[in-house]
């Protein structure tokens, strides 16, 4: 039977992509709508690499991932050490998949690197490029992902950067080729919105981001401003660890055992319920997993975009008595994630979506330590921070005057969190300035040991901790 062109399939291929969120991915043997001519001088139109990211796979291994507005038919990462010269003598086939918004069909390519211990180091730098016969990118650089002698990695946490004043990105950009950031992580919101203008603005905020994104690994995490279809241009857009679906997603990296997970599930059900109780269950299990192997990993840092609590002048969900990222499903409280978290022992959480900076207490059910000693050494519950102004169109988001208790420092400056755990008992956390790149706020998180809080944290937690009633009132005296 003689295959239909391409050309024909793409609307109901795609459609169906959207819908049931599976990635299809092209037949390496398909006849694009340009090569039905059989002539040789003849080609597609749209061939330019474009957009292009890492993402991390795997201590020895990244994901590079591009876009074209053409089936041009091959994936290739071409590659080589920096010591080899111009020599992009290793190369690696991908994969393409492809998805469509309004008038407009976009080709993503995926191809993986693995690094053969046999033949390279950590440590190593790298140059390469992606495309195909048919067009080629610019050459980049990346380096086998190495603690830094003195331990660690340093890790960029944010959240809602736009295409406009996107206020945070020249810092970025300099600080990845200055090689002062190693991994991103970019909490959820991006470009406002990737599907804007049939996802005209996710382009443009791709080519922003790819002067650093193209470098270190750009780790995703989905937020309400990439709800649109259901998800579609963060799902086909980004590559998670797995390669597969990078709605949640748990990877390790030397100490640390990092979960992204979705907040907008809660929200957006009109997708369906069923999303809440498969993360749930995902969430479930791979903590439990990562419990029992603290030894290995002892840090357990999640995050997701919208915060379980803040001290924002604003009627989101963490300003809400019982917010739902907090105790679950409204009446039933059905897949609570706070407890879970507390439950499994989790560090540190990461959040956004607030457009300020607000680092809180140790904290769960509204309970709030900060003593008698230092808050921040073996504390008795998760400490959270929310990062979520990195810069967008809708400016920053005004603060209550009087904060509840769990409140240690905040901030209405545009800036970006960095994270770095040195070692199995000590983690730093700074948040620096776009406009002075300077430091305003810095803590250590002090773990003497790992694992599941215990009847002595509890004790803690009732004998020091300030619990924050519904009727709370910040002006009155609660000591």
């Amino acid at each position: 039977m003689r295959r239909l062109p391409l050309l024909l399939l793409w609307t109901t291929l795609a459609a169906a992509a959207v819908n049931d969120g599976i990635r299809r991915y092209l037949e390496k043997d398909r006849i694009p709508h340009w090569a039905l001519r059989s002539d040789p001088n003849w080609g597609p139109v749209h061939v330019q690499p474009e957009q292009v990211h890492l993402s991390w796979a795997g201590p020895n291994a990244f994901w590079v991932t591009w876009l074209t507005f053409d089936d041009v038919r091959e994936a290739v990462v071409q590659y080589g050490k920096t010591t080899e010269g111009r020599n992009l003598g290793r190369s690696v086939n991908g994969k393409m998949s492809y998805f469509k918004d309004g008038d407009t069909v976009r080709f993503i390519s995926r191809a993986k690197i693995v690094l053969d211990d046999d033949e390279n180091e950590p440590g190593d730098f790298y140059r390469y490029r992606v495309g195909s016969n048919r067009g080629w990118s610019s050459i980049y650089e990346f380096r086998y992902m190495k603690p830094r002698e003195d331990g660690g990695y340093e890790i960029a946490f944010y959240g809602d950067m736009g295409n406009e004043n996107a206020r945070s990105m020249g810092m970025i950009q300099r600080m990845v080729q200055d090689g002062d950031i190693d991994l991103v992580h970019h909490v959820g919101d991006y470009g406002y919105d990737l599907n804007t203008d049939n996802g005209r603005v996710g382009d443009e905020f791709f080519r922003q981001i790819e002067s650093a994104a193209a470098y270190v690994p750009y780790q995703p995490t989905p937020g309400n401003h990439e709800n649109a279809n259901n998800f579609t241009h963060y799902f086909h857009r980004f590559t998670p660890p797995n390669g597969g679906d990078p709605i949640f997603y748990s990877y390790d990296l030397d100490k640390v055992h990092f979960v992204s997970f979705s907040t907008e599930v809660y929200f957006y059900t009109d997708y369906g319920f069923e999303l809440i109780k498969r993360q749930f269950e995902w969430l479930e299990k791979d903590l439990k997993a990562a419990n029992a192997n603290r030894k290995e990993v002892p840090w357990i840092v999640a995050m997701g975009h919208r915060p379980m609590y803040c001290s924002d002048f604003d009627g989101d969900d963490c300003t809400k008595y019982e917010s739902i990222i907090r105790t679950g499903m409204p009446g039933t409280h059905a897949y609570a994630l706070e407890k879970l978290f507390y439950d499994e022992g989790v560090d540190l959480l990461f959040f956004a979506h607030e457009h300020s900076y607000e680092r809180l207490y140790p904290v769960f059910n509204r309970t709030v330590y900060t003593g008698p000693n230092s808050p921040y050494i073996d504390p008795p519950a998760p400490v959270h921070i929310v990062s979520g102004s990195a810069g967008c169109r809708e400016n920053v988001d005004p603060f209550i005057e009087k904060p509840e208790p769990w409140s240690a420092f905040r901030s209405s400056n545009y800036g970006i969190g960095m994270l770095r755990v040195f070692n199995a008992t000590h983690l730093r956390y700074k948040q620096i300035v776009a406009a002075t790149e300077s430091v305003e706020d810095e803590i250590w998180l002090v773990k003497t040991k790992h694992g599941n809080y215990g009847k002595n944290d509890r004790r803690r937690m009732e004998k020091h901790g300030i619990y924050v009633p519904y009727s709370f009132n910040a002006s009155e005296d609660n000591d």
